[in-house]
Order: C-alpha cells, then sequence, then structure tokens
C-alpha cells in the first residue's frame, strides 16, 4: 500500500491528529496560565483540564460539524464501507492525538492518568 501524504484523506488524517494534540496542549497550557493567576495549583489544573478536553478536540479535530455522521450513517446504512472506514479512520486519529496530547500533559504534570 502506497502512502502518499498528498493525497487529501491522508492528509486530512495528519491534520485531525495534530489538530487534536493543539487543543489539549493549548487548552492545559492556558488554562494552567488561568489557574496561577486566581490562585490555583496550576499543574493539578492543567492536568484536570487535559482530561477533561479530550471530546472537545475529538470535534475540534473532526470539524466539529455532522458531516462525519453523515458519512458514518451512508456508511452503515447505505452499504458505502469505504465512507465509514475512512470516518472511522478520521475518529480514530483524533482520539490518538487527543490521547498523546493528555499524556504529554500527564509528563509534564508528573501526574499518572
Amino acid at each position: 500500500m502506497d502512502m502518499d501524504v498528498k493525497d487529501p484523506f491522508i492528509a486530512t488524517l495528519i491534520f485531525s491528529f495534530f489538530i487534536a494534540i493543539g487543543v489539549i496542549l493549548g487548552g492545559a497550557l492556558i488554562g494552567g496560565i488561568a489557574a496561577f493567576l486566581v490562585g490555583d495549583q496550576p499543574l493539578t489544573r492543567m492536568f484536570r483540564l487535559a482530561n477533561s478536553l479530550k471530546i472537545w478536540a475529538i470535534v475540534a479535530a473532526i470539524g466539529g460539524t455532522f458531516d462525519t455522521f453523515y458519512n458514518l450513517e451512508k456508511g452503515l446504512f447505505d452499504g458505502e464501507t469505504k465512507f465509514l472506514v475512512k470516518q472511522l479512520l478520521l475518529i480514530i486519529s483524533a482520539t490518538g492525538g487527543a490521547q498523546l496530547g493528555a499524556l504529554i500533559i500527564s509528563w509534564f504534570t508528573q501526574e499518572s492518568m
């Protein structure tokens, strides 16, 4: 199987992975600054934020629209498995990015997931 990174679907997979990482890292780091400003424990807050932002990172990475669900429906009920597989891979990619982002924050804060 030849993977061409210029293929729009492969590029979308890569983008969704890194967008999810960015949402987790950015949200947790900026949230840590806010925690510091209000006198809360920044590292503990960052860890909690990273874990609670996972679902939003996935939603942001897949576009936050109903296109993904429409394509899943198309794949499930219309028998177009190509759409189903692509959307599942997109969701898995975004989930992996969100999980990696939370893991990086976990390493940074030295808290266990």
